[in-house]
């Protein structure tokens, strides 16, 4: 029997399903989270299916997330999608159901649950749950498709990422055979307000860049609160140092409310998550993010940086 077909089994064996993801949702995460939940509704509209986690407010437009109580998780069969490791789990409560299955497409560095699918080739989990709906002929929704297709645009950088395959597209194409407002979808994505706007302006002010193409800037709370900006909203930027051609890999160091900082590392061939581990963090090989916990981590950080950069260009 398939791994496919024993995810399928016991999503049929129950009739409560609660879906969870990663804290600090991005457009992947929702995406398969509620993906997956308006792919069992509409082939199995008897049982209750629930997205459970925080409702991120930059991202409403994609999904909104359901009331969960305790009394639902006592015989619930739980799903968690795109999400590595425990500690990231939003809503702990995930531990409280009767069975546990982990679908997801980062480095399988944490294998919890007492069913897990873990696909490194895929672009994201997006893509593994519409390939686990096709292959085991469920049929998909509009409402499903939207937000699964969302999920791959999101994961893989509108397709330029390296980790876009002949299968993600081949997968994409089929979710757009569904009806959906592909380009209102599009336009939302590759928008931003004008703070933001100005906040990119600053990180290209205050790029600091190496020879060799390391680079970093630091958003502290001061400059935050200047543009007005929350954690979440900064992640729009992640992006931005890299479209400076001489740019190779970057970690953008965010600090947050108790002092520490969060980082958000990418890369366009040189290997970063290995950094990333060695600092509360981890991830992709070309997008990790890590934690900082003093200034002084956070100039080392940027060393192993610069050095993981230049060890590539000899």
């Amino acid at each position: 029997m398939s791994i496919f077909t024993q995810i399928l089994d016991k999503i049929k064996s129950y009739d409560t399903i609660i879906i969870h993801r990663h804290q600090r949702p991005d457009p992947d995460a929702l995406g398969s989270q509620v993906g997956l939940k308006e792919i069992i509704k509409h082939n199995f509209p008897e049982k209750t299916v629930l997205a459970a986690g925080f409702n991120e407010p930059t991202l409403s437009w994609i999904a909104q997330m359901d009331e969960v109580v305790d009394k639902d998780y006592k015989e619930a069969l739980v799903i968690v999608t795109d999400t590595a490791n425990t500690p990231r789990i939003d809503d702990e409560r995930y531990k409280t159901g009767r069975f546990l299955i982990k679908i997801d497409h980062h480095p399988n560095e944490d294998p919890y649950g007492d069913i897990l699918y873990v696909d490194t080739s895929a672009s994201s989990a997006s893509e593994i749950i519409t390939d686990w709906a096709l292959n085991t002929g469920l049929k998909l929704s509009d409402a499903a498709a939207r937000v699964l297709y969302n999920g791959i645009v999101g994961d893989t950088g509108r397709f330029l990422y390296s980790a876009t395959t002949p299968k993600t597209l081949r997968i994409a194409a089929a979710l757009r055979e569904y009806d959906f407002d592909f380009a209102a979808m599009s336009r939302r994505m590759d928008s931003f307000s004008f703070k933001i706007a100005k906040l990119q302006g600053y990180v290209f002010d205050h790029l600091e860049i190496d020879d060799n193409g390391a680079a970093r800037v630091v958003l502290t709370r001061e400059v935050l609160d200047k543009f007005g900006i929350t954690d979440a909203e900064s992640s729009a930027i992640v992006g931005t140092p890299g479209k400076i051609d001489t740019v190779e890999s970057w970690a953008i160091f965010v600090e947050q409310p108790d002092g520490h900082y969060r980082v958000r590392m990418r890369s366009k061939t040189v290997i970063i998550n290995t950094i990333a581990k060695g600092h509360d963090g981890g991830g992709h090989p070309l997008a990790s993010g890590a934690n900082s916990y003093s200034l002084k981590e956070n100039e080392q950080i940027y060393q192993e940086l610069k050095e993981a950069v230049a060890n590539a260009s000899d």
